[in-house]
Parts: structure tokens; C-alpha cells; sequence
């Protein structure tokens, strides 16, 4: 069974830090990619940050310089780092794994974590 277990979630204040850590088992192919989406209510579910295999990050805009995501590929973790948080950043944050296998591609996504930011 594939499985991605995150942890490190909860509520802090406005310039408040978190680190979020995501756990996956389960899963023998190589991971491509690994990272976070979130979702606030009420908004689309989208991308954070993801980390290639190779160390290539993607971020969406407004957490450049804030957040810092790493990984563990001989553990298949990954990790984000958060500081300078803002109300805005509440959401629940969904682990994300891209597993290919036999030329096909699949993701992966964990039951998701509350990050509470107040102000």
C-alpha cells in the first residue's frame, strides 16, 4: 500500500515558523518529484513547492523566500520549512509524490495537514 504521512502541522501566529514533513512507503519506483499543494477554502488547490529527484525546485510566487523545501531520496521524505508565515498561508497542505513506473506516471497524495496562521 502506498502511503504518504505527513506531520508537523498546526496553528501559529502571523511571523510564526513550521516545519511540515512528509513521510512515503509504500512505493519501490523512483519518485520524480515530491512536494506540497495546498488548498484554502473556497480556492483551487495549488502548488507550493515541489523538488526533483535532480534537486530542480519549483515555488509558486508568494513563497519565495519564506519557505524551503528539502528531500531525502534514500528515505523518500520531504520537508518544508516555513517561516515568515502570513494568515494567508492557511490551508491544508497535501504531500505530493510523482511515481513512474514502466513509462507511466502516477501521483500520489497524502490525507493533508492544517496549517493555521493568526493574526
Amino acid at each position: 500500500q502506498v502511503q504518504l504521512v505527513e506531520s508537523g502541522g498546526g496553528l501559529v501566529q502571523a511571523g510564526g515558523s513550521l516545519r511540515l514533513s512528509c513521510a512515503a512507503s509504500g512505493i519501490i519506483s523512483p519518485i520524480n518529484a515530491m512536494g506540497w499543494y495546498r488548498q484554502a477554502p473556497g480556492k483551487q488547490r495549488e502548488l507550493v513547492a515541489t523538488i526533483s529527484c535532480s534537486a530542480k525546485i519549483n515555488c509558486e510566487d508568494s513563497v519565495k523566500g519564506r519557505f524551503t523545501i528539502s528531500r531525502d531520496n534514500a528515505k523518500n521524505t520531504v520537508s518544508l520549512q516555513m517561516n515568515s508565515l502570513k494568515p494567508e498561508d492557511t490551508a491544508v497542505y497535501y504531500c505530493y509524490a510523482d511515481v513512474s513506473s514502466w513509462g507511466l506516471r502516477n501521483a500520489y497524495w497524502g490525507q493533508g495537514i492544517q496549517v493555521t496562521v493568526s493574526s
